[in-house]
């Protein structure tokens, strides 16, 4: 028998476990040390804010949404328009399921019809709708494209530069650094727990959550990621956490791997801080929905925030994602169960919200990385620009659809390049608006967004365009 076990020698023990550690733990003990830094800041406009807690969530919508096969006109004048240039994408007008905005410019507009939940969330006040929104760098016509008179967007239809742009809110550079990590950067010493980062990510590392001073804390849909096998049950887990135990206990001579071992400690106790909380979580009332990834990511948002008393945190930034939207073939069916998924999983977060009795203090709202061309290719659509997002919370302005829903005419004066619509409203606005609600002042605006005085004027008593109840 015993030829057959494998030997482990201390020093192959000793680089399993670093290597555990610096893959599973390190990254997130940078986030700790990075997140004390935020106490240093002593910004008393923003501590005098104070004790009561909020929470964004971002929703990615990896790949570019067609989003205006979400958001679909429904009235015979416009739905004739839209289906005119849609051709063989055209969702049948009777599927098209009608909502009834409190305020109307005499058009009639609907909901995919995988969306039925989000429908009765918009209609009940709790959702809202953003058109024609997109990545600029300032006010654009189509006149000013073709005469080179406006900058636009660096890598304008390129997932990888356009998803990076909506993280960052900085569409004329390449950048590292995120606009909910630079919102974190300046609200992070409201929260007690200076040992677990705000910006907790349930899809790893990513831009948006990076500032500063700031990084994410990634975390699985079970909770800590940890140290592979520590406190488990069993032999090897057993003599591993025994080991690190010794390892992180002792006194080192050496001031580096004193560091390094003090770094590790606070990370391996930042996680089991963490994990122990979420665990304490009863179940939710309302019941999960099986197979659904997204809903899953959710559920640990709601058991985190559920943990926000025992953890410490009166402002926290959440990050999920659904993959899958790059739509350049089959898109109705494919798009018809991405929004299937999507809606269903809003609609348990929407119910949860409301069991923990949070929903005026969690805000959710989606990103793209772009949306689709009018036209079909074929059987799908291909890369574009503006197009439709929208929020969900209790303090969202609902039942409305803000900004400017455009012609979707082919010879409409906002379409270019065949059939690519041009954002009239920025992302600058859609982000500035969000971080205005969430509590950074007026005057830290250009800090998070620099080109957000092109499209607000920061001094403004009106927010950027209305969505947030911002009392």
């Amino acid at each position: 028998m015993t030829k057959h076990k494998k030997h482990i020698s201390r020093r192959k023990f000793i680089g399993d476990s670093c290597a555990a550690l610096g893959y599973t733990t390190l990254f997130s003990s940078l986030i700790n040390l990075k997140a004390m830094a935020a106490t240093a800041m002593n910004n008393s406009s923003l501590i005098t804010l104070g004790g009561d807690y909020k929470a964004m969530v971002c929703v990615l919508l990896g790949g570019g949404n067609d989003s205006f096969n979400m958001l679909i006109p429904k009235g015979n004048t416009e739905y004739n328009e839209y289906a005119t240039t849609r051709s063989n994408l055209a969702i049948p007008q009777n599927d098209v399921l009608q909502i009834n905005p409190n305020t109307s410019d005499g058009r009639t507009f609907g909901l995919h019809p995988s969306m039925p939940d989000m429908q009765q969330i918009f209609e009940s006040g709790n959702l809202a709708f953003l058109s024609n929104v997109g990545t600029l760098i300032e006010p654009s016509t189509k006149t000013d494209i073709q005469s080179g008179a406006v900058k636009t967007p660096l890598g304008l239809f390129s997932h990888a530069d356009q998803i990076q742009q909506w993280q960052t809110g900085r569409p004329h550079e390449r950048t590292n650094t995120g606009w909910g990590g630079k919102i974190a950067d300046l609200v992070q010493s409201m929260n007690s727990n200076q040992n677990i980062s705000m910006n907790i990510s349930l899809r790893g590392s990513n831009i948006f959550q990076r500032g500063d001073d700031i990084i994410p804390y990634t975390i699985s849909n079970n909770g800590s990621i940890g140290i592979n096998g520590y406190g488990e049950s069993g032999h090897f887990n057993t003599l591993k956490t025994t080991a690190l135990n010794t390892m992180l206990e002792r006194d080192y001579q050496d001031v580096f791997k004193n560091a390094y071992k003090s770094t590790i400690k606070k990370s391996n106790d930042a996680n089991l801080e963490f994990q122990a909380a979420v665990d304490a979580i009863s179940s939710f009332n309302t019941q999960l929905p099986e197979y659904n990834n997204l809903a899953a990511q959710l559920n640990m948002v709601a058991k985190t925030i559920a943990s926000r008393d025992t953890l410490g945190f009166s402002r926290q930034i959440f990050f999920v994602q659904i993959g899958g939207w790059d739509h350049h073939d089959e898109l109705l069916i494919n798009q018809s169960n991405k929004l299937a998924e999507v809606n269903t999983a809003l609609k348990y977060f929407n119910d949860v919200m409301t069991e923990l009795n949070v929903n005026d203090c969690v805000t959710t709202f989606s990103v793209s990385d772009f949306a689709r061309t009018l036209t079909s290719n074929g059987n799908g659509t291909d890369h574009a620009w503006g197009g439709n997002a929208f929020m969900m919370g209790g303090a969202v302005n609902g039942k409305e659809i803000y900004g400017n829903y455009p012609s979707l005419a082919l010879n409409s004066d906002l379409v270019f390049d065949g059939s690519i619509i041009i954002p009239t409203t920025s992302a600058d606005l859609y982000m500035a608006e969000l971080a205005l609600w969430f509590g950074v002042p007026a005057s830290e605006l250009t800090t998070v967004l620099p080109n957000i005085s092109n499209f607000y004027d920061t001094t403004s008593s009106v927010p950027p365009l209305g969505f947030m109840n911002m009392s």
